[in-house]
């Protein structure tokens, strides 16, 4: 899979909350090491901004 640009271009709420949660799910994907990567040819960040934007996983800021 691609980045989701789509989605991107629709996306109209704060970029800067999706581009962290997108960037501290790629770091925790890559930790894990996590099966889907390799299903995913390796691409971590597409993974990681997919599940975002899908809303498999779900983020907030902190404080």
């Amino acid at each position: 899979m691609i980045f989701p640009l789509e989605e991107l271009i629709e996306y109209d709420n704060n970029m800067y909350e999706i581009t962290a949660a997108a960037l501290r799910r790629s770091y925790q994907l890559s930790m894990l090491r996590d099966p889907e990567i390799d299903e995913n040819d390796g691409k971590v960040v597409s993974l990681a901004a997919r599940q975002v934007f899908q809303k498999d996983v779900e983020f907030r800021l902190e404080p």
